[in-house]
């Protein structure tokens, strides 16, 4: 009977490597098809590896709570002859799997992405901390250096992650007070006396992401608004949708009207995009996922409920399917929910706009209408945005514009 490897797969277009886990399976267990083998876990979702077809495992040499590059074998599984043919295994191999893969407690094991050293200065639970390629400490994430920093210097921060703000903590040696390489890694070696936690896939991209966010000019404004229009309307709705999801429509219609303020600036154009695809925030354990609502402004709000209800479910189980991954123009995130009344959130650096809900509350208002004041529900919504593309009085007009949208909700 053929025996076939079954290999880490491709989990995403950006994806290299992913997390095994749980090992789902033991060997000799006979499987059908698409049964899950590994649940493996990447920066973006957590997924399965499913056999190809049905069979019988074999060995298994991937190690749980370990990190293994797109291709690498994770076990060998026994299948029939018609089998192989099928899925392009014409010579596969017969029962060599256990002697081609056998290795030595003291061998590295070749397929791991990373590989860890016991004189890691922070250890975590899975072989990410290390790339093979240098010594050191955890997980590289793009960074990038200040002036004045040597390059040996600047690769060693980019290998860590970190950027010229860190070194603030790391008292120099060097002349004018300089931290020098030897500095930094004396600091490095001071916080073995501290306590330490292994940093998740998810907070690791997270930070990376939020790196390369704050390397634009980024800036935020502010305007209240009164909610009592969207909540009387939510109150009849069926189904019901949720504050953000009003949100997310007005901010796609008001897009849809002038793309420009979603656009990209590349050299001296302005490049529009073709469709008004919108991401919104969902927290997730030790991280936050966005996932896309596509199309938003061709989407009437009753037709967007069930879908974005089934995203929020997705993304909190860590499950989301591939192609919602991928970014929308613009975020759409409801710090209300916390009982933050104000913030300033960081458009993802695809993006040049996130919108924020805060906390409603009861405030007067003034009414012309009965020449007194009158309680009304109030939130503030913020607008941050890349500066580059767009300024204090068109993001203003762009709140106002949505503003308005939510004031006629059933239009939504």
């Amino acid at each position: 009977m053929p025996s076939i490897p079954i290999l880490m797969p491709q989990l995403g277009e950006s994806i290299a490597e992913a997390t095994i886990i749980r090992i789902l399976v033991e060997p000799g267990r006979q499987v059908e098809a698409g049964s899950d083998l590994f649940e493996v876990e990447t920066n973006k979702a957590t997924m399965s590896v499913s056999a190809p077809c049905a069979g019988k495992i074999g060995q298994i040499v991937a190690v749980a709570q370990t990190s293994y590059a797109v291709g690498s074998t994770l076990a060998s599984f026994e299948i029939s002859e018609d089998d192989a043919q099928s899925l392009g295994f014409t010579d596969a191999p017969k029962q060599d799997f256990e002697s081609q893969h056998s290795t030595s407690a003291t061998d590295v094991v070749e397929n791991l992405h990373f590989q860890i050293s016991d004189d890691d200065v922070i250890s975590t639970r899975q072989p990410t901390v290390e790339p093979v390629v240098s010594g050191g400490l955890p997980v590289p994430a793009g960074a990038t250096g200040a002036s004045f920093i040597s390059p040996r210097m600047r690769a060693r921060m980019l290998e860590l992650g970190l950027n010229a703000a860190d070194l603030a903590g790391v008292p120099g040696t060097g002349a004018g007070g300089r931290v020098t390489v030897e500095d930094f890694e004396s600091f490095l070696r001071g916080l073995e006396q501290h306590r330490m936690t292994p940093a998740s896939p998810m907070r690791i991209a997270v930070a990376d992401s939020m790196r390369r966010s704050w390397t634009r000019p980024l800036a935020t404004v502010g305007s209240p608004i009164m909610l009592d229009a969207m909540l009387a309307h939510r109150k009849k709705a069926d189904p019901k949708p949720g504050p953000a999801l009003y949100v997310i429509r007005a901010l796609a219609l008001a897009l849809a009207e002038n793309t420009a303020v979603a656009g990209r600036l590349i050299g001296n154009r302005i490049v529009h995009p073709r469709a008004i695809d919108i991401g919104f925030a969902v927290e997730v354990e030790d991280g936050v996922m966005v996932p896309t609502l596509r199309e938003v402004e061709k989407t009437p709000l009753v037709k967007l409920v069930p879908t974005y209800n089934k995203l929020v479910e997705q993304a909190r189980a860590r499950r989301l399917p591939s192609d919602i991954n991928r970014p929308g123009i613009a975020t759409v995130t409801n710090f209300g929910t916390f009982g933050i009344v104000w913030a300033t959130p960081i458009p993802l650096p695809e993006q040049n706009l996130v919108l924020g809900l805060g906390a409603g509350s009861k405030v007067p208002h003034w009414s012309d209408e009965v020449n007194q004041f009158i309680p009304v529900t109030e939130a503030e919504l913020t607008l941050s945005f890349d500066h580059r593309v767009l300024d204090g009085g068109g993001a203003g007009r762009l709140l106002k514009r949505i503003a308005e949208l939510l004031q006629k909700p059933e239009l939504l």
